[in-house]
């Protein structure tokens, strides 16, 4: 890949102008083109992909150009008063999570080009060491001779003597068991830098290059600091005891920068005053600290529990690309799923973004409810390459095309949440702001990609639709679901937003139809940053199909101050919302469904006129069938509605389908497709209040199965019989008492009687 780009913004409406940021490596121009992305899916197995040119918008000869991206994140604050004193010190606390991968900065007034100015911070064998430097050319360098532990904090006291060039080194475990905490001190004759240092601005976790040029940092830190404190002193042990009861403590100080406080804001406060810094490529936040014992579990609680910040050497909020062209989007341009196509001879690139109405606009009585948090969310995954199960986990031999190569290559695009950072630790935070390998067309089949085979089915079924999005949902609650009478959402919704969650609820309860086409949907606790919207935050906390685990104590969002993990953790199991909710996952096949007799019941009639087949979707472009990857069930222990029918459930699927950890109290050989009691996918219908209703697929794979055969097929004709009727807005009756699934009625206490019974009378 040779050109590759993303907008300044994931979502635009009519009328404005979408901004693009473009790389180029080896091409001097390129041209550029609106496209509308009916089909993202190239194979032959699909639908084809498809695109509409949008002819007025198009540019040629765009100057190419290599863009350089900054990654490692810091904190860095500015030159002022308190750091002109000619004697300094400080005191903090580290925690070192790859102290031995090499020169690592722990802070820094350091010009690396000039060698100019005093830097502190670990060598190749974890020992913490201290260089000056007085733009000569000469330096000076202590070191202490014990490493710093691994994962275990440590007090730190530096100070430097700006006329003496006298340097301070000291050390004190941090430890509540009272074991291993021996000081260790050291001093050293250094270099005079008094005035030299004036233009010198303050950095921890990572040091100035002295270049204006990427990269412009350097020596990045893997590891937590605890809220510095700056003297107009050196630190003596007082000191050191006195930080380790809290920084507000140490006397006298000349400034402190607090980490305990706003754990959503990029702007650090001095509690001394007027020396604020400012954090940089968005380290973790509401982690824990040295004082943390335990006794809490939300930095709310105990602010001064969680006065640290994790810095990691590959974080990332913003490429920060300069912008290399412009469309106006036209103002009647109907919504939908575009791509600024680039192209420079062979080479092509998508840079995809959605279109959605203006808020209070509509043009259509269906949305598409585009998933573009849980596209935040994958991108840019690395688990294919780097997790040595994931072949026993897909079934089948790892196949790489040119983007997954291209991103393993180029880390520096930044990662995931479903990665872990480079010292092993599971990443927070996704932001929109670089190239977004989840929205690719011509690419896997997930996440955007897959969403397109919804797209282009209600384009050929001549079914008009608006797309909306979930940031939109997020921001604009009800008022953004009510303009449409149906809302049908992609392939898998998996990530969802408290406010999210209130404005669905609040659109089926006032008569609002939902069709849930997809599998493993309304999943994890998500949240969107308040002010910077291009920024999403989740923490794999407690249970659930994960790739990390949150650390103690830190299962609540930074953003927010909300609890994350599964919406099943918080009390709102998607089951109470769309009557399924997740029960394995599985990539190898996908099966098929067998109706069931609720189908025959007159409440469901409309959803299977024209169908007489018993078995459905045994037919699709992912896996052969329309059950499959990952599936979802009713369980009225959950909240599935008792008046709900099960219409058709998957069956036969193989021993790579693997019941989830939450559904199972302990792993043992028969959490799989073959052998699991309830290993399967429910095809789900139920009326809501005033009128509205709810039909559920409980597969990702359900959506590859509407093209089959030139869309005339049984998932097909099912699909359209609910949307036709969903947008009819003539009222769902409530249904009589009883005539839901009769499985549904029963609660677990009378399964778990029934079980027992069984076994009694085998006995």
């Amino acid at each position: 890949m040779k050109i590759i780009g993303y907008p300044a913004e994931l979502i635009y409406r009519p009328g404005d102008k979408a901004r693009f940021m473009v790389s180029t490596d080896g091409i001097a121009a390129f041209d550029a083109a609106l496209v509308r992305i009916v089909c993202g899916d190239p194979r032959e197995t699909g639908p084809g992909f498809k695109e509409t040119a949008i002819a007025a918008c198009r540019r040629s000869a765009i100057p190419g150009r290599k863009q350089a991206t900054e990654i490692g994140s810091f904190m860095t604050v500015p030159p002022g008063p308190a750091l002109v004193s000619k004697d300094i010190g400080f005191v903090f606390s580290v925690f070192a999570t790859t102290p031995t991968k090499g020169d690592q900065t722990l802070l820094a007034r350091w010009d690396e080009a000039r060698k100019l100015g005093f830097k502190i911070g670990i060598d190749e064998r974890a020992r913490l060491q201290m260089e000056v430097g007085d733009g000569t050319g000469a330096t000076a360098r202590l070191v202490l001779p014990r490493a710093l532990p691994a994962r275990g904090w440590t007090t730190v006291g530096i100070g430097f003597a700006g006329d003496s060039g006298r340097m301070t080194l000291m050390t004190r475990p941090v430890d509540q068991h009272g074991f291993g905490n021996e000081p260790e001190e050291a001093t050293g004759d250094g270099l005079r830098l008094e005035g030299k240092l004036a233009s010198l601005p303050l950095s921890f976790a990572a040091r100035w290059t002295g270049r204006n040029a990427a990269p412009k940092m350097t020596g990045f830190f893997n590891g937590r600091l605890e809220s510095p404190v700056l003297l107009a002193r050196a630190p003596s042990r007082a000191d050191i005891e006195a930080y380790q009861t809290g920084p507000e403590q140490v006397r006298q100080p000349a400034a402190w920068w607090d980490f305990g406080q706003d754990f959503a804001a990029s702007r650090i406060a001095d509690r001394v005053g007027g020396l604020d810094g400012e954090l940089i490529n968005l380290p973790s936040r509401g982690v824990t600290g040295a004082q943390w014992d335990g006794t809490c579990q939300r930095f709310q609680d105990k602010p001064a529990h969680y006065r640290a910040v994790h810095f990691h050497d590959d974080d990332l909020e913003d490429c920060g690309w300069e912008e290399s062209f412009s469309f106006d989007l036209p103002r009647d341009l109907a919504s939908g799923i575009y791509a600024a196509k680039l192209t420079a001879g062979p080479e092509e690139h998508y840079v995809v973004f959605l279109v959605e109405e203006r808020s209070g606009e509509s043009r259509a009585d269906i949305a598409f409810l585009a998933s573009s948090v849980t596209y935040v969310a994958y991108s840019n995954e690395h688990y294919d390459f780097d997790d040595p199960n994931m072949e026993m986990k897909n079934g089948a031999v790892a196949v790489y095309d040119a983007s997954d190569l291209y991103l393993n290559e180029h880390r520096e695009l930044g990662l995931s949440t479903y990665d872990r950072h480079s010292d092993g630790y599971g990443v927070f935070y996704s932001s929109t702001r670089r190239p977004l390998f989840s929205m690719h067309v011509k690419h896997k089949i997930w996440a955007l990609n897959a969403d397109t085979h919804i797209t282009d089915w209600l384009e050929a079924r001549r079914l008009p639709y608006d797309l909306i999005t979930d940031h939109a949902v997020h921001t604009e609650g009800l008022s953004r679901l009510s303009r449409y009478k149906v809302v049908i959402t992609g392939t898998h919704p998996e990530y969802w937003t408290t406010a999210m969650w209130e404005a669905m609820t609040r659109y089926l309860a006032n008569g609002g139809r939902l069709m849930y086409l997809g599998g493993n949907g309304f999943y994890w606790r998500t949240a969107i940053h308040p002010q910077k919207p291009w920024l999403i935050e989740l923490r794999r906390a407690e249970t659930g199909a994960r790739y990390w685990d949150s650390e103690p104590g830190e299962a609540y969002m930074s953003f927010t101050g909300e609890y994350s993990g599964l919406w099943r953790r918080a009390a709102t199991p998607p089951q109470k919302l769309v009557g399924i909710g997740t029960v394995a996952t599985g990539f190898d096949y996908s099966s098929y469904y067998r109706r069931r007799p609720e189908s025959k019941h007159p409440r469901a009639r409309f959803i299977f006129e024209g169908v007489k087949d018993e078995v459905l979707g045994d037919f699709g472009s992912i896996g052969g069938g329309a059950a499959g990857s990952e599936i979802d069930r009713a369980d009225p222990w959950l909240g599935t509605p008792a008046h709900a029918l099960i219409l058709a459930r998957s069956e036969g699927h193989t021993r790579q389908y693997n019941v989830v950890p939450e559904e199972t109290a302990f792993h043992h050989p028969t959490i799989n497709g073959q052998e699991a009691e309830k290993c399967f996918a429910d095809l789900l219908f139920f009326e809501t209040p005033k009128g509205g209703a709810v039909f559920s697929t409980g597969s990702i794979s359900w959506a590859a199965s509407l093209a089959h055969s030139g869309y005339a097929n049984n998932i097909s004709r099912i699909t359209e019989n609910v949307v036709r009727r969903f947008a009819d807005p003539k009222p769902f009756p409530e249904p009589p008492a009883g005539s839901g699934s009769a499985e549904l009625r029963r609660t677990r206490i009378d399964q778990g009687q029934e079980a027992y019974d069984g076994i009694d009378r085998a006995g």
